[in-house]
Formats: C-alpha cells, sequence, structure tokens
C-alpha cells in the first residue's frame, strides 16, 4: 500500500506503470471512483492492469473518507475533492495534462477539476456520470438524504443481503457509517457548481451510459453544448457499466485515450 500526503489528508494511491510506454511516453490516466461504496480497487481489479499493459501509466486512488484515505468528519464539497486530486498529482510530481476518468460520482470531480484547472486536464471520461450543475445538486441532496434514511435500517441491509448478496451488504454497511459518522450527505449538496450549458470544460469529453440508465438522456445535451464530445451507450446497460461490461469499456477509453493524446491541444 502506498499513501501520499495531500493537505491534511493520507491519501491511498496506486501507481501501475507500462512496461511498454505507448509512443515513447505513456499517456497518464488517472482513475477516480464513485461515492459511499466504491474505492480505487474498482478499477484496480478492472481498468488498471489492462491500460498499463497497452502502454498507458495509471494512477488511481481512494477519494476522502473512502478506502484508505483519511476520513475526516467535514469537508465534502466537490471544491474538496478537486482539491485532493490536484494535491495527489503534485505528490506524484504530475506536472502533464492527465485524462482523468470517472465513474458516477468520480465524473463530477472529473468535470470540476476541467473547470477549475483546464491546464491539469488533456480529456474527461464520464462512466455513468454527471457535471456538478445545479440540477446535479438537487439529485444528490435527495440520493444522499434517502440514503442516510435507509441503510441505517437493519431491515434494509438485510433485504440487501438475500437480494444482491453478502458484499453488496457489506459495502452499504459501509456507505452508511460514511454518512452517519461524517456530514458528506450534507456537503455535497452545498457545493460550488458549473453552469449548465457547460461552457467552463473546454477539454475533450468522452462518455459511456448504459442504455437503460437514466444518464443517457445527457446525451443530447452533451453532444450540443460540449465542442469536442463523443458518447457512447450501451444497449441493455443499466449504471454499473464498470464491473459488468469491462471488456469493451477498456477497449472503448483505451482507443479514446490514444486517438486523443496524438491530437495537438487546442482552445476554444
Amino acid at each position: 500500500m502506498s499513501k501520499v500526503r495531500a493537505g491534511e489528508l493520507d491519501v491511498h494511491v496506486q501507481r501501475l506503470g507500462p512496461e511498454v510506454p505507448l509512443d515513447g511516453d505513456a499517456p497518464l490516466v488517472v482513475c477516480v471512483h464513485g461515492l459511499l461504496t466504491d474505492s480505487l480497487a474498482s478499477y484496480y481489479f478492472t481498468l488498471g492492469p489492462a491500460f498499463a499493459e497497452r502502454g498507458l501509466d495509471v494512477l488511481m486512488y481512494d477519494l476522502r473518507g473512502h478506502g484508505r484515505t483519511t476520513r475526516p468528519k467535514s469537508g465534502y464539497r466537490l471544491e474538496e475533492f478537486v482539491g485532493d486530486l490536484v494535491a495527489v498529482l503534485d505528490a506524484c510530481e504530475v506536472t502533464r495534462p492527465v485524462h482523468v476518468v470517472g465513474n458516477s460520482f468520480g465524473a463530477s470531480v472529473a468535470f470540476g477539476l476541467a473547470a477549475a484547472r483546464p491546464d491539469r486536464v488533456a480529456s474527461v471520461v464520464v462512466l455513468e456520470g454527471e457535471p456538478p450543475t445545479e440540477e446535479w445538486t438537487r439529485h444528490m441532496a435527495d440520493g444522499l438524504a434517502d440514503a442516510k434514511t435507509r441503510l441505517a435500517i437493519d431491515e434494509v441491509i438485510g433485504w440487501i443481503a438475500d437480494n444482491h448478496g453478502a458484499h453488496t451488504a457489506r459495502l452499504s454497511k459501509a456507505a452508511n457509517k460514511i454518512l452517519q459518522t461524517t456530514t458528506i450527505a450534507e456537503d455535497i449538496p452545498r457545493s460550488a457548481t458549473i453552469a449548465a450549458d457547460l461552457s467552463a470544460v473546454r477539454c475533450p469529453v468522452f462518455a459511456i451510459f448504459g442504455g437503460d440508465s437514466g444518464l443517457s438522456e445527457q446525451v443530447p445535451h452533451f453532444e450540443t453544448h460540449l465542442d469536442r464530445c463523443r458518447c457512447v451507450v450501451l444497449p441493455d446497460q443499466g449504471h454499473s457499466v464498470l464491473v459488468e461490461r469491462t471488456a469493451e469499456v477498456i477497449e472503448l477509453i483505451f482507443g479514446w485515450v490514444r486517438d486523443t493524446s496524438r491530437v495537438p491541444a487546442r482552445t476554444r
């Protein structure tokens, strides 16, 4: 296990470097996981090794309050998560722009970084996520409040175990611990936001959605408002594209990072 100091946090990081760098200078992919039930493990056992084998440099880390990273009681607005990512890049001596892959809430962090620090981002890859707009804060407020209430009920955890298995029940109990011992449910809805027209995002964006997920309804909005955007919708797929369609996601993202890295950067 490796940890770096990022502000007041000890952040758990894992880095997988390629044996043979793509194009002689491996593009760096930073993987940002989702909220509450997630950790860097979801990348470490899926995209991470596959990307390294294909010549990419891969950096994964646990968000504040998650996995093996420090869990402060408060400080969970999106801008704090974005600040942590900048601090992790600095601690790892990363100076060039990176491709940020964000799963679910991790995509909101990726968008937040692209808006706040465009100099640090080569592209954003969205896996079933949303940009941090005012509408997003309402979604997050409702979802977090519901989770904080429901996951505190033993019968709910029992139902999850019966219907989704013991592992998912353990993750749900861990999520409840975060919700009950921190201000995460109250902080995230109070996050700074970006305009709904997404004008703050100037880098290329690649978005992958499940066809059965409501988040795929964002595709027309993305294609209208983002200059350099590609969207893929996987049919007959819900929210869990990363773990349920891993092989397809690996090929799609690798192709995007390879091709985007070979195109000279431009601004708008």
